[in-house]
């Protein structure tokens, strides 16, 4: 009796040092990073350029550059149940993502992208207020339970079903060099992305809002009380 009750109790420290472990690696509410394409090697970004064409809201590209400060998206919950900032990202959880130097969230809709003429992605809504339009599942790749740093994702969107891409066609003026992010209705290797430089948050007791506050201190004292525990 004995040595099964030493048994049951180091398979419970075994599952426990696991789950912690998994964890302490996942990517968590309120991160902020770049996502980079498995395929191409470019980063997810966003800058203040219109398309010209489709829906003419800002546009989403993969940029080659790896120290442009235009490519950081923050991790945020469902429109209407908002994450935990720090709870880790399970698989297949609806989330938002939010681009931190223009205030838009990441999008997708039934507009046909410039180049490819897939389904066209772009940043939309003000200070993170959005629509439909701006939720994805987060689609993982592994056997783990939780979206992991060292995992290749997809990012599924929720109202269509099609996967964040990377199409490889390239922009001119005034964009050169840049690549077109669209929507695609098949999973293949242009639609895998790793998460690359950024912070990891531990867990707290507040949830990140996804609304505006009409106190003008309220950014400045988020910012402030935010606490970075992590470089990814």
């Amino acid at each position: 009796m004995l040595n099964m009750n030493i048994l049951i109790q180091c398979t419970i420290l075994i599952f426990l040092f696991n789950f912690s472990s998994c964890n302490k690696d996942a990517i968590t509410c309120g991160s902020t990073f770049k996502l980079v394409n498995q395929q191409s090697g470019d980063r997810l970004h966003s800058h203040d350029v219109k398309y010209g064409s489709g829906s003419g809201q800002q546009s989403v590209t993969g940029t080659p550059n790896a120290d442009d400060v235009n490519s950081y998206w923050q991790i945020r919950g469902d429109i209407k149940n908002d994450c935990e900032r720090g709870a880790p990202i399970k698989c297949d959880t609806i989330i938002r993502l939010f681009h931190v130097t223009t205030r838009r969230n990441l999008h997708s809709h039934n507009y046909a992208s410039p180049l490819s003429n897939n389904q066209e992605v772009s940043a939309y809504g003000e200070d993170g207020v959005g629509d439909e339009g701006d939720r994805w599942k987060v689609v993982c790749t592994t056997k783990n339970d939780y979206w992991l740093r060292a995992d290749p994702i997809r990012l599924q969107h929720v109202a269509t079903g099609k996967y964040l891409h990377l199409s490889g066609d390239t922009y001119g003026r005034p964009i050169h060099g840049q690549k077109e992010i669209s929507c695609y209705s098949y999973a293949n290797s242009q639609n895998l992305w790793k998460v690359d430089s950024g912070v990891y948050i531990h867990q707290s007791s507040e949830p990140l809002s996804s609304t505006r506050d009409d106190n003008s201190n309220t950014r400045s004292q988020s910012t402030k009380n935010d606490h970075f525990d992590d470089e990814l």
